[in-house]
């Protein structure tokens, strides 16, 4: 797996499932310096995380984005040329959660309700009954694990679910890392 990093204030595809509904970028594949041109709705501040794939599987990509008042304070966005949309989105959340300290209150975004509601809701249960679903394995195990643990380490930060492709600038922002792979520029 490939990755690029910045950190520090920065001024400035086709996806897969998680939108649904009248999408505003579905399918405009726009670099980070054209989603922070085109929109300016949404929360100015958290931590934003996406994860794609062309074809499932196929390459893929993600990206997260830790922003303050509309100012980058750090991202990091990756690629693997032969995964899953649900790897990429929990790969996201892993760098997302990794920005913060263990004492920082932050809301964390994702538009994968899967990721949201294994942190959220599913993973404490599947701990308890020694990493195992009613109906059979966890998919991408090590993943929901890490995840998991370092959500837990970080009890202040508040995931939850934010609408994809609706024109929030972040959270296309993140989207936009997500797809870099498929560009010559992010």
């Amino acid at each position: 797996m490939q990755y690029g990093t910045t950190r520090g204030p920065r001024a400035g595809g086709p996806r897969r499932s998680g939108g649904g509904g009248a999408s505003v970028t579905r399918s405009m594949n726009l670099t980070t310096a054209q989603i922070l041109a085109r929109f300016d709705s949404g929360p100015t501040t958290g931590v934003f995380t996406d994860g794609s794939c062309s074809g499932n599987p196929g390459p893929g990509g993600w990206g997260a984005v830790y922003v303050r008042d509309g100012v980058v304070l750090a991202q990091e966005w990756g690629e693997d040329p032969a995964t899953t949309n649900n790897r990429m989105e929990f790969t996201a959340m892993i760098a997302g959660l990794r920005f913060l300290g263990p004492a920082e209150e932050v809301d964390v975004y994702s538009d994968s309700a899967l990721v949201v509601n294994t942190l959220t809701q599913w993973a404490k249960g599947w701990e308890r009954n020694g990493w195992r679903r009613r109906d059979g394995e966890v998919k991408n195990l090590e993943l929901v694990r890490e995840a998991y643990d370092l959500a837990r380490e970080r009890p202040l930060a508040h995931i939850q679910w934010i609408r994809a492709h609706d024109g929030s600038r972040w959270n296309e922002y993140a989207d936009s890392l997500s797809t870099a792979y498929q560009r010559a520029e992010v």
